[in-house]
This record gives C-alpha cells, sequence and structure tokens, in this order.
C-alpha cells in the first residue's frame, strides 16, 4: 500500500497523513473563531488534525457553557433587581389623598356616611314619631307644636338643608377617589403589560440564543462520535 500523502497541520505544524486531517473549508464557523482567537494566521485553505480540532470543539462547547452561566447570572440579577417591591408597584395615590383631607371633609364623610345608614332611619323615624305622639296625645293641654307641627317641618327643612350639601360634598370626594382608583389601575395595567413585554423578550432572547448553541454542540459531538466510529471500525 503507498504511502499517504502528508500536509501540515495549521495548528501544531506537524506532518500528518491526508486521512488524519480535516480541511479547514469544512470547519464551522463558530470552531473557526475559536482557532482565530489563538492561530490569527489561521487560513481556510490548509488543514486541521483530528487531535487540534477536537481540542478546539471541546473548548468552544466549554466556552459556550461558560457564556451560558454569565448570562444566567446576569439574567437573574436583572430579575432580582426588578422585582423590589419599592421600584415595581406604582405609588398608591389613595391613601396620600386621604392623608391631605381636611377635618371638614372628614366630618363631611363621617356625616354622609351616617346620613346613608339605616342606624339614621331608624333614629329619625323614632324621633319623629315620638314628636307627633308628645304633641298630640302626652301634651293635650299646652303642646308646644301643635299640629300641623310646624316646628317640627321647620326642623326637617334645616336638616335637610344641611344634609343636602354635606352629601354632595362626600360625593364630590369620592369622584375623585375613583378617578384616583381608575388612574391607578391604568397604571398598574400599563406596568404589567410593560413587565410581561420584556419577559417575553427575554424567553425569545434565551430561546433562540441557547436553541442555536445547542444545536451547534449537537453537530459536533455527532461529528465526534462518527470520527471515533470510523477509528474503531
Amino acid at each position: 500500500m503507498p504511502d499517504e500523502e502528508t500536509f501540515p497541520c495549521q495548528i501544531c505544524g506537524k506532518q500528518k497523513k491526508i486521512s488524519d486531517l480535516v480541511p479547514a473549508g469544512l470547519i464551522p464557523a463558530s470552531i473557526v473563531d475559536v482557532m482565530v482567537k489563538e492561530h490569527p494566521k489561521w487560513s481556510p485553505e490548509g488543514y486541521i488534525c483530528q487531535d487540534d480540532l477536537n481540542r478546539l470543539r471541546i473548548q468552544y462547547v466549554r466556552d459556550v457553557a461558560k457564556n451560558e452561566r454569565d448570562e444566567y447570572a446576569s439574567l437573574e440579577g436583572t430579575v432580582d433587581k426588578d422585582i423590589k417591591v419599592e421600584d415595581h408597584l406604582p405609588k398608591n395615590d389613595y391613601i396620600a389623598y386621604n392623608e391631605e383631607m381636611t377635618f371638614g371633609e372628614h366630618v363631611a364623610d363621617s356625616l354622609a356616611g351616617f346620613a346613608g345608614s339605616w342606624t339614621f332611619i331608624g333614629i329619625f323615624t323614632g324621633v319623629f314619631f315620638f314628636w307627633v305622639i308628645l304633641n298630640t296625645y302626652i301634651l293635650l293641654s299646652r303642646p308646644f307644636d301643635p299640629y300641623p307641627y310646624i316646628l317640627l317641618n321647620l326642623a326637617l327643612s334645616a336638616v335637610a338643608a344641611i344634609q343636602a350639601p354635606v352629601i354632595i360634598m362626600s360625593q364630590n370626594r369620592q369622584e375623585k377617589r375613583d378617578r384616583l382608583h381608575a388612574d391607578r389601575d391604568f397604571q398598574v395595567s400599563i406596568h404589567t403589560d410593560s413587565e410581561i413585554h420584556r419577559l417575553h423578550k427575554k424567553m425569545d432572547f434565551l430561546l433562540t440564543n441557547q436553541g442555536h448553541k445547542l444545536l451547534e454542540i449537537q453537530d459536533i459531538e455527532i461529528e465526534m462520535i462518527e470520527e471515533l466510529i470510523r477509528k474503531t471500525s
């Protein structure tokens, strides 16, 4: 059997048989990048021996694993920073609004709440009937407010006159609170939409980047297995 032709390996410089060499033009670009870092004079016209090629393949896989760990650590740090409560949630304007209310506004809200309760209705009904019974049946000789109960009507009119603006003031503040609540809901929705969009971008980046690198690593493993099979057969 004639001797095989030999060529120098561009990495180690040793003369190798052609069966132990791989043409430089067949090397994947990812492995070429690793070669160029170690050997800037790398030429796509030469050859590289199997031993050096396998070493560079392993080096590439290690570099990919290291970069993945660094990217994961960076992403984990970014997520930890983003989920801080003070930075993540918008300010509660409703609490600030309540703290800025004056004493008169608090009193108006309390009176409006009391006037719209069953307690007020019960007290009002009890006073009304007691007034009528007192001036109709108990004080028969000298009632202080005989029928048609003009003094009672005056008192009821005064209560209604005071109650109406108090209720209106309370309703106006309730409308303002509702607007603050709606504005806060809008801010939360915008914030949530932004966070979901950022998470989608991170996931797309990780899936695309890692998927591409995993396919390259898989191709390298398949090539190394095929070479091992050829040597042992």
